[in-house]
């Protein structure tokens, strides 16, 4: 019975104080749903990558791994 009465027909008649403003163009649309957000992410990724503070001995890469030599193979007992 709910799902009656929420139609979309029931769209048509306007509440009180509802006064929409124009709508989006297709490009402001694109600029504001999508560059928007790709710009943000690309800024703030760059800030975090500027400002990293850690030190390079505590990053992992395959510059800095070092490995111990191998046991030998006669030990004492």
């Amino acid at each position: 019975m709910m799902l009656l009465m929420s139609s979309p027909a029931l769209a048509l008649t306007r509440d009180d104080g509802d006064d929409p403003g124009t709508g989006l163009s297709v490009i402001e649309t694109l600029g504001l749903f999508v560059v928007a957000p790709i710009v943000l992410f690309a800024v703030i990724a760059g800030l975090v990558m500027v400002l990293d503070k850690s030190h390079e001995a505590h990053r992992v890469t395959t510059r800095n791994i070092k490995t111990r030599p191998k046991a030998k193979a006669g030990s004492k007992a």
